[in-house]
């Protein structure tokens, strides 16, 4: 009988190809009255072909046992930085720029195979290619095979996120600013291959996540016996909390969140005369981390030997409400890191809090963002600040939106871009277009 509905619903709307072809055809057949909600639903369930702004084309097999999305997501930015000349002039001409770039350009594929239990995501970041080489850890970012059990206990297998920070395991594509906070980028690890037990409790009362990971970062592999131990729990008082921020659904009652995370890492050094870590891709080790700021400053008595392996213990905190299209998210991170042999250390601090609203609901968004790190506790004025304002139009959803923020950074003499003897502020705007399909 639904068969019949349909093929009747097609004859009445034959006329209108022009506008079937922008819309489904069941879409039109629903509008015009030809067949009901429910039919709708159940056409769309049995669908081989189904596709979703956001999600892509997705394709399920008869037997409904494999099922596999095929998406995009693209972010085009464009950044002018004003460098504060610090009475260097030769020193500010050399870092100012007018940048037009390819940010983020991705692949998505995900959906599951066997049983709706067994999952599987891929994403490729094609932005990540440069001059025909690859940086910022290669090509591929997520990509696992995931087993649920139950909704309490899964299992995760391959590379991902390591589960720390909230604003870090929030896609790229939900941020309320063109991009992470500084004292983010200083102190998330990044991505890693490993095994991750985590699940859903009470419906996303409470989220966990454990995991064991190679430990040296994306698309990296490890040739040393050490391996990386990663744990994240949050907490959702009033209902689930999803990963996205600003409060875009203009949520009729309030949500809130609190996390906690945590990292442990041994990384060795190579040979006995350099101070060189054994290769890898953690973020922290990166020119923006708090390892490798912060173990420059390092006063010669406290330096670490190059010879020992160094253990790497970050902590995080993070808090996140959302409620009638106002949001408020902050986090805390503390960084330490320990010689074997010498027992001399390094600690470091960061934080940002940001909130923003809705002045036009669903649709324009103001915010803004206080960023504060400390690459080095016994070093001084090495501190980096940043000051951030935001301005976000959301055409549809995140799907298609436009953002623009304005950005007062200022670093301390000792890690400002001329290494002293003044402290510099420079002056950045970005303008971001994205896209998802």
């Amino acid at each position: 009988m639904k068969k019949f509905v349909v093929a009747a619903g097609m004859v009445l709307v034959a006329g209108q190809s022009g506008m079937a072809s922008a819309r489904s055809l069941e879409d039109v057949l629903k509008e015009k009255g030809v067949i009901s909600e429910d039919d709708y639903k159940e056409i769309m369930k049995s669908s081989p072909i189904q596709y979703k702004v956001g999600k892509g084309f997705t394709f399920t097999s008869d037997d409904r046992k494999f099922s596999g999305s095929i998406g995009a997501s693209y972010q085009v930015r464009y950044t002018l930085l004003d460098p504060d000349d610090a009475n260097n002039t030769a020193a500010k001409q050399a870092q100012e720029y007018s940048k037009f770039e390819l940010k983020r350009i991705k692949l998505l594929l995900n959906g599951y195979a066997y049983s709706p239990d067994v999952t599987y995501k891929m994403s490729v970041n094609f932005a990540n290619i440069a001059g025909g080489t690859t940086s910022n850890g290669g090509l591929l970012e997520e990509t696992w095979i995931n087993y649920r059990l139950i909704d309490e206990v899964q299992f995760t297998f391959g590379q991902d996120k390591v589960q720390f920070g909230r604003q870090f395991i929030t896609p790229s594509t939900a941020l309320q600013f063109v991009d992470q906070s500084a004292a983010t980028v200083a102190f998330v690890p990044g991505y890693d291959t490993g095994l991750a037990m985590h699940g859903m409790i009470a419906k996303g009362l409470v989220n966990y996540s454990v995991a064991g990971l190679g430990g040296v970062g994306q698309n990296t592999y490890r040739s040393f016996a050490d391996n990386a131990f990663a744990a994240r729990i949050d907490v959702n008082p009033f209902g689930d909390m999803k990963y996205s921020e600003g409060d875009l659904d203009d949520s009729v009652k309030p949500l809130w969140s609190v996390g906690s995370s945590f990292y442990r890492n041994t990384l060795n050094k190579i040979g006995t005369t350099t101070d060189t870590l054994e290769t890898n891709n953690i973020g922290f080790t990166k020119s923006a981390g708090w390892y490798s700021i912060g173990n420059q400053l390092t006063p010669t008595a406290r330096t670490f030997s190059t010879a020992e392996s160094i253990d790497f213990t970050t902590f995080g905190v993070d808090t996140a409400f959302k409620w009638k299209g106002f949001s408020a998210t902050g986090e805390y991170f503390k960084g330490f890191a320990e010689g074997q042999t010498t027992k001399h250390n390094l600690i470091a601090e960061g934080f940002y809090g940001q909130a923003g609203y809705f002045v036009i609901p669903k649709k324009v968004e103001l915010a803004y963002r206080y960023s504060y790190f400390d690459p080095n506790h016994i070093a001084s004025n090495d501190h980096w600040v940043e000051n951030t304002a935001a301005v976000s139009w959301y055409i549809n959803n995140h799907n298609l939106k436009l953002q623009a923020d304005y950005t007062n950074i200022h670093k301390q003499a000792a890690i400002s871009f001329n290494k002293g003897p003044h402290a510099t502020d420079d002056q950045q705007v970005r303008f971001q277009a994205q896209m998802l399909f």
